[in-house]
């Protein structure tokens, strides 16, 4: 067991992972990080971005969260976000809609908070994409 961590990923509707992996990268904050069996203790805010999952048989598990929290302790690593998808689940093309309405929502703006809320619709909206394109240069979207 020491080669593998357990990896618990979870939306606010509902558990969208669970298993056991040799590897997990996730988008943090200050820039990706890389989380392996035995990893010190942490607690980490996400940024809207891919989750990767390296498992022992060599496959990998691709997820998208919107942002959120990451906690690793001893071996568990938990990912809690607002919106985690697999990332077989992204649509590309309500992504770039929604990606399209928070460009206009930020041209029309009305005041501060609504240009606040369009640009994190929009960062949110950029990072779906970015996944969506990664995944597609992997062959598996």
């Amino acid at each position: 067991m020491a080669n593998t961590i357990r990896v618990e990923i979870v939306s606010a509707e509902e558990e969208v992972w669970s298993g056991e992996g040799t590897m997990v990268f996730a988008p943090a904050e200050m820039g990706e990080i890389g989380i392996a069996p035995q990893h010190a203790p942490l607690l980490t805010r996400l940024k809207p971005g891919e989750i990767r999952v390296q498992q022992e048989a060599g496959e990998e598990q691709f997820f998208f969260v919107s942002g959120g929290m990451l906690e690793v302790q001893g071996h568990l690593v938990t990912v809690l976000s607002d919106t985690a998808l697999r990332a077989g689940d992204l649509d590309e093309a309500a992504a770039l809609e929604a990606q399209r309405r928070a460009e206009q929502a930020m041209s029309d703006r009305s005041s501060e908070m609504d240009f606040a809320k369009a640009k994190a619709e929009l960062i949110q909206a950029a990072a779906q994409l970015r996944a969506i394109q990664k995944l597609r240069g992997k062959g598996r979207g």
